[in-house]
């Protein structure tokens, strides 16, 4: 957990100094001031403004690949579509479309029989 970059150690640290220095009174009146300015600071605007664009720079990057991937995807169909337009069933019309191609018909071979007569 860290707060404003400071983590555990570094926490305790300065606490220990804070108390070496004002003492055990006089730490407990900078304590509750600490905490007082604190919490005027996570309540407010100015803090949600700045916790909101923290978000917004951390999903940028991630957001950006996303659109990207958003334009190739298109890019590749316009291209498919210009190089062969029957690849694209939406753009499919009765003209496009493949003709239905039926096997010959057959005829019927001439027997033994019928070379005889």
């Amino acid at each position: 957990m860290e707060i404003f970059g400071i983590g555990a150690s570094e926490l305790i640290f300065i606490l220990i100094i804070a108390l070496i220095v004002l003492g055990p009174k006089d730490m407990q009146k900078a304590g509750r001031t600490i905490g007082r300015w604190l919490n005027q600071l996570v309540h407010s605007d100015s803090w949600k403004v700045f916790q909101r664009t923290s978000t917004e720079l951390r999903n940028l990057p991630r957001n950006l690949m996303r659109d990207a991937n958003a334009e190739m995807a298109e890019m590749d169909r316009e291209v498919r579509n210009a190089i062969d337009p029957r690849t694209n069933p939406t753009t499919r019309s009765a003209a496009t479309q493949k003709p239905k191609i039926e096997p010959p018909a057959v005829k019927p071979t001439e027997t033994d029989s019928d070379k005889n007569d």
